[in-house]
Formats: C-alpha cells, structure tokens, sequence
C-alpha cells in the first residue's frame, strides 16, 4: 500500500461532507434566519449520535487491519461482522430514541417555540434514519482497512449530489414539485442516506467478499468487541476532549464581543482546509501501520510513520501558506467588515506555525492506535486540553488581555506540547510492546 493513493480520496471525501454541509446551510438561508438556526441546533444532536457510532468504526478499522496483515482473511470477516452488527443495533437504538424524544432533546437545548416549529419534524425524520449512517459508517471503515479508500468517496460524490438535487427539487419547487422547505431537506437527506447505505452493502458484498449472516446479527463475541473497543473508546475520548475544550474555547471567544466570534468562525473555515490534509495522511498511515503491525513487521511500521510524517509536515507548510496568502479576498466571500477580515489574515499568518504540530498529531497519534497503544495520546491530550489549551485560551486571551491571537497562541501551545509528546513515544518506540502482544493476540485467534 502507498501512501498517497491512500490518502487522497479519504481527503476529497472529507471535503465533500464539509462542502455539501456548507452548501446546504446556504440553501436553507434562503427561507430564512430561523430554518438555519433550527437545523443547526438539530444537527447538533446529529453529530453527537455520528461520534458514537465511531466509536466501533475506529476501532474495527485498526482491527481488521492487522488480521489483514497477518494475512487471516477469516479473522478480518469476523471483526467487520461483528463491528457492521454492534453499530447497526446502536443506530437502531438511537433512531428510535431520537425519533421519539425529538421534542425533549431540542427543548432541553433550550430551542425557542417560534424554532421548535422547524427543527423537530426535521429531527424526526433525521433521527429515524441514523440505523443507515450507522452502517454506513462501520462499512466505510471496512472498506478501508482493506484499502479500499476511493469506494467510500465515489459514494459520497453519488449520495451529495443526489442529496442536493433533492434539495433543489423539494427546497425550490423544481419540475412541479411542491415547496416542503426544512421537510424537503430531511427526505432528500434520508433518501441519499438510504442509497448510500444500498451502494456501501453492495461494495461489502463484492469488492471485500463479505456477506452478512442471521447469526452475525444476534451472535456476538464479547471478545471481539473487547478489542474493538480497546482501540474505539479512546479514540472517541480524545475527539470529545477537544471539541469540549473548543467549546470553553470558544465561550471565552464570545465573552469577546460578536466581532472577534464571527472572526473565529471564518478563521475556523479556512483553517479546515489545511486540517483535512494532514486528516487524510494520519488516516491512510494507520491503514498502512495497521497492516504491518499484523504482519509483525514493526521496524517498517516505525520507519513509514516518519515519512508520512515529513510528507504530512510539508503539504500542510505549502496549503497553510497559500491559506495566508490568500485569506483577505477568501474572507472577503463572507463579510465585507475589514477589521474581520484583517484579523481573520493576522490568524491565518499564525496558523503557518500552528499546523506543523497539528500533523504531529494527527499523524503519530493514528500510528500509535495503529500499534494498539491507545491509551497514551488520550490520557496525555486531556491534560493538555484542559491545562494548555482551555487555561492557556483564558490566560492569553481574557486575562492578559490578547484576545483572540492570544486564543490561538493557546492552540498552538496545545497542539506542538501534544504533538511532540507523541513524537517522542513513536522515537523511543513505547509503542513497540503494545505492537507485539496485538501482534501475539492476532497470531493466537488466526
């Protein structure tokens, strides 16, 4: 496997769900202030359940690449089994929940009658289908442990260009259709979920030789879904962390003024852009580490962390310079407010020195839950979220006074402490006892 053939559609396919995400909220716009508002409280509940769910995806990926790496073809079968079957009753549980308690969750995030009107039959309708995009999500990650990657973005291209063509047609009334509004958005999302979910099982069946069984349903090995979670849990763990620092983050932010949040909201957009790049070499470099892991081939595995490392290092150097470059007349897409948009280019000038140490850790961190040492980087960032990251955020930002390039001097803080951490872990090879025993257990079971 290499690395960039890896790498690029994981990228394109990220790219697309942010873009579309993106595009959709404009669409919305168009009926008014509230309607987006409201889908964006709901999809709030949304992306909560979707992290949920990754928690079995992340972790079976890992897994099934290291039985792919010991060439037990068997073994790998038996984990997307069990991992397609655990998430599918997951989303069934929270489809049900969700659709029924649509009301209560919105009110307990204290959603506004006049919004309630558009954000719960939306939720609804979205909350009856997270069982799809709960498979789909265990799928896609099968698909790519086996290096599979182009598949999964082929089928998000398919399901965001139906889905906004739904949107177009029930949104605006296109070819005689009636007007639904928010309505029409939902359907024309489950419906793109719905073909999507049809596309990723045909892919299971015939480009990884895998079918689904009765029994795979209610059978379920506690084993197995031991070492699922072993890898899963706290790779969820650290995703929650950050967002719940950023969150502080960004509460500190707003106590700032309306003009230094939208300032962070733009920088944020931008800012993405870079990130998605070193996601996708930290996502293909786990696939790859995974497979060497199973395969026992350790000095390799060490050897292509730094490569993907230096290679992650120099295109985020090269998109966050051009991000710099160009942040004036990309800010100038959004807002016209100049003291806006210098702030946003002052940020984007920092974000050069701030992303290096983010591919730190998106990238070593991937390897190191590759080799099945998962529970180091979550320990080590929530330490560093809550002591450098949320306190260095109030520090800078609110009590000496920088506001929000304090904020971000925070962020950088945060994210070259834990990166080079971690950096360390992989050179002095602490990592390399944990490789061996999943190494050992994968051996004991093929």
């Amino acid at each position: 496997m290499r690395l960039l053939p890896l790498a690029w559609p994981i990228f394109v396919e990220h790219l697309l769900h942010m873009s579309v995400g993106a595009i959709g909220t404009f669409m919305v716009s168009h009926i008014s202030d509230d309607a987006v508002a409201a889908l964006g409280t709901a999809n709030q509940v949304v992306a909560m359940c979707l992290l949920l769910f990754g928690i079995i995806s992340l972790g079976a990926s890992v897994v099934v690449t290291h039985h792919l790496g010991a060439h037990d073809t068997a073994g790998a079968h038996r984990i997307a089994r069990s991992a397609i079957a655990v998430n599918g009753w997951i989303g069934l549980a929270f489809s049900v929940v969700v659709m029924v308690l649509a009301a209560p969750l919105l009110q307990a995030l204290q959603l506004s009658p006049r919004l309630m009107a558009y954000a719960e039959p939306f939720l609804t309708i979205m909350g009856a289908t997270l069982v799809l995009e709960a498979m789909n999500l265990a799928i896609s990650s099968v698909l790519r442990a086996h290096g599979l990657t182009r598949e999964p973005m082929l089928v998000a291209i398919g399901q965001n260009i139906f889905t906004l063509l739904g949107n177009c047609i029930l949104l605006y009334g296109w070819f005689g259709m009636p007007r639904m509004g928010v309505m029409g958005v939902a359907i024309s999302t489950v419906a793109g979920r719905l073909l999507a979910c049809v596309v990723m099982w045909a892919l299971l069946h015939y480009r990884v030789r895998l079918q689904m069984h009765w029994r795979d349903w209610v059978s379920l090995r506690w084993s197995t879904l031991t070492r699922i979670m072993h890898i899963g849990l706290p790779a969820a763990l650290e995703q929650v962390g950050w967002y719940s620092a950023f969150m502080v983050v960004t509460a500190f932010t707003a106590r700032m003024g309306a003009e230094q949040l939208a300032t962070q909201t733009y920088a944020m957009q931008l800012v993405w852009v870079v990130v998605l790049c070193s996601v996708a070499i930290g996502a293909a470099t786990e696939i790859i580490v995974g497979h060497m892991v199973g395969a026992g081939a350790f000095d390799q595995a060490y050897k292509q962390l730094l490569r993907s490392l230096r290679l992650g290092i120099a295109i985020a150097l090269v998109v966050a310079v051009g991000v710099a470059v160009f942040a004036k007349p990309l800010v100038r897409l959004f807002t016209h407010d100049e003291a806006i948009i210098a702030a946003c280019a002052t940020l984007m000038y920092m974000g050069i020195v701030l992303e290096p140490g983010r591919v730190f850790n998106l990238v070593v961190i991937n390897s190191l839950r590759a080799t099945g040492d998962a529970r180091y980087p979550v320990l080590m960032g929530i330490s560093s979220f809550v002591l450098v990251f949320a306190l260095g955020g109030w520090f800078f930002g609110t009590y000496l006074g920088w506001g929000l390039p304090g904020v971000w001097l925070a962020m950088i803080c945060d994210e070259w402490f834990r990166g080079l951490m971690m950096y360390r872990r992989w050179k002095r090879r602490r990592w390399l006892k944990y490789a061996r025993r999943t190494y050992r257990a994968v051996k004991a079971v093929a």
